[in-house]
């Protein structure tokens, strides 16, 4: 399998330790997607949208362990149970708001992602069929967000 990126991704964030954890703590940061220009025509109607989708590939993730701690929790977790970077295929997702389209570039807002991230794809976040009202939040619950030092490594 290959995966080509189809733009990168660009913000303020240069190191993983700059860079938030999560969209939470990200809602105003800025970033800008720039589409390379053979894909631009898959934009159309894209600022019809509020809010988008990025696929994008983690890059400077880091070693890959299948168990390990995170950020709300000190007790070790599978990856596939958690939002960790360092995973086996490295893809990313965050829900962004699409502030503004300028031909095959995008502005967005709540972008938590390292400057230079390859993007693999974006999708609208359409709230009529992305919303779960039962969706559980599993060994997460009700745990208080703490931006506490993880190890990115």
């Amino acid at each position: 399998m290959q995966l080509q990126p189809i733009g990168h991704i660009f913000t303020q964030y240069r190191t993983k330790e700059e860079c938030p954890i999560q969209p939470v703590y990200s809602s105003e940061a800025k970033g800008r997607i720039e589409v390379i220009e053979e894909y631009a025509a898959g934009l159309k109607d894209i600022e019809t949208f509020s809010h988008i989708y990025l696929l994008y590939l983690f890059d400077r993730a880091g070693e890959i362990r299948l168990i390990r701690p995170t950020f709300l929790d000190d007790e070790p977790h599978g990856i596939y149970a958690s939002r960790h970077p360092c995973r086996p295929n490295g893809i990313g997702m965050s829900i962004v708001r699409l502030e503004e389209r300028q031909n095959n570039i995008l502005i967005v807002s709540g972008a938590d992602v390292l400057d230079g991230t390859p993007l693999l794809d974006i999708k609208p976040y359409i709230p009529r069929f992305d919303i779960i009202k039962s969706a559980s939040n599993g060994w997460v619950g009700d745990r208080p967000l703490r931006p506490k030092p993880i190890n990115r490594e």
